[in-house]
């Protein structure tokens, strides 16, 4: 289920930042809001481990604002295959310390703060308390269930990971995400800590270090998922990954009813197994029609609509036209309030033409068609500038063609 953004945008991007993140912000569903949304999210990863090291890094390379990194050891010459954050020469160091720097080389304008020092049920709470999401890359039951249990005290949602030898589990727990999602919590899945002694640590079973390192991305997605709003998380759903024949599985998860977690550990046979629940196939909804083409004669007189990024708009956006980027129609497509708002404002802009006809343009015509079907259901008459029509449009300005510029932006998506 896709959910509402968990964090509001932030003032305008540094140029330094804006260059670093380019590509990601090419990204219609992200653009440049969903960007601003990184930058002002904190994110808590606990671990700088095998999982935490390489969602540290993708965290701090997505944009996020500020990272918060707790761990209570110091690197190890064993952790160095799959806790890639640490290199040979940080043998012996804090690992807060060692992975701080790391992210502050690899993206100067983020924040990291070092918390060294071993979280458990007295202090979770507070350190937790000013972070907007948590990841949680423990190596230890206790640690676990008191971030999980501190999680659901201060309402915040947990992306949760856990490796051993080839094998591997993916969540996102959250005790109130908001409606009409239903929330789950690692304890409605496994109720409670294994016996101790009855699970085998990584140092006693092994693990795959690059295991790790895909555990960890898809931990990073699903943060970069819930601080933007794009894309369905994996609330409700446990993904298991096994490595060795690399198969890649789903599990449908619920909260368990209250007194069923007592009973399940009492009959004995489902103390940690997932509390699973089939989900019925959702009725298929009725296609929109096609939105139609821009035809030269017949809509001249609609108002012109840029629906890329704001950079590229600056760069060479037709006389008279207004930008309208599809990632802010993206963000805003469950914000009906919102989203009516910037309609009108963009009605004002076209105030004058002829028709109330919108014709969306980007190079081509991609963005467009995409934008279109967006819009199309709300009641306005929206057409698809075809990149033929859009280089007639940019002829009499003696503009580069549009074709030209594609063909150039492609060998630059490709380096």
């Amino acid at each position: 289920m896709r959910l509402a953004p968990l964090v509001a945008p932030s003032p305008e991007l540094g140029g330094d930042e804006l260059a670093r993140t380019a590509r990601q912000r090419r990204l219609p569903e992200l653009g440049e809001v969903g960007q601003r949304r990184l930058a002002a999210s904190r994110v808590a990863v606990l671990g700088a481990g095998g999982l935490g090291a390489p969602a540290l890094q993708y965290l701090a390379a997505a944009g996020v604002g500020t990272i918060g990194v707790i761990d209570a050891d110091a690197v190890e010459p064993s952790n160095l295959h799959r806790q890639v954050i640490h290199g040979i020469g940080d043998v012996g160091e804090r690992k807060t310390a060692s992975a701080a720097r790391s992210l502050r080389e690899l993206a100067p304008d983020v924040t990291v703060i070092e918390h060294d020092e071993r979280l458990d049920e007295s202090n979770a709470a507070t350190i937790l308390g000013g972070y907007d999401l948590v990841l949680d890359g423990a190596d230890n039951f206790a640690t676990r269930y008191a971030v999980a249990d501190a999680c659901v005290a201060l309402g915040l949602p947990l992306v949760w990971g856990s490796v051993l030898r080839f094998d591997a589990q993916l969540s996102v727990f959250w005790s109130s995400p908001p409606a009409p999602a239903e929330g789950v919590t690692l304890r409605d899945v496994f109720p409670e800590p294994p016996p101790a002694g009855s699970v085998p640590s990584c140092a006693e079973a092994g693990v795959l270090g690059a295991l790790c390192g895909v555990v960890g991305s898809m931990m990073a997605v699903e943060a970069i998922k819930l601080v933007t709003g794009i894309g369905e998380v994996l609330l409700g759903r446990l993904l298991v990954v096994e490595a060795l024949t690399m198969r890649v599985s789903e599990l449908p998860l619920r909260a368990v009813a209250v007194g069923a977690s007592a009973q399940a550990s009492a009959a004995g046979s489902s103390e940690h197994t997932p509390q699973t629940s089939a989900r019925s196939e959702a009725p298929a909804r009725p296609q929109p029609p096609a939105p139609r083409d821009y035809d030269p004669v017949v809509d001249a007189g609609g108002h012109f609509v840029d629906v890329r990024e704001p950079d590229e708009y600056a760069v060479d956006g037709l006389p008279g036209a207004s930008s309208l980027p599809l990632s802010e129609l993206l963000q805003l497509e469950h914000d009906p309030g919102s989203l009516t708002a910037r309609l009108r404002r963009l009605a004002d802009e076209g105030a004058g033409t002829e028709q109330a006809t919108l014709n969306l343009y980007c190079v081509s015509a991609t963005r467009a068609r995409r934008a279109a079907l967006l819009l199309a259901p709300l009641g306005i008459e929206v057409r698809v500038v075809q990149t033929p029509e859009l280089n007639a449009l940019r002829a009499p300005a003696g503009t580069a063609s549009a074709s030209s510029r594609e063909s150039a932006a492609q060998n630059g998506a490709s380096s």
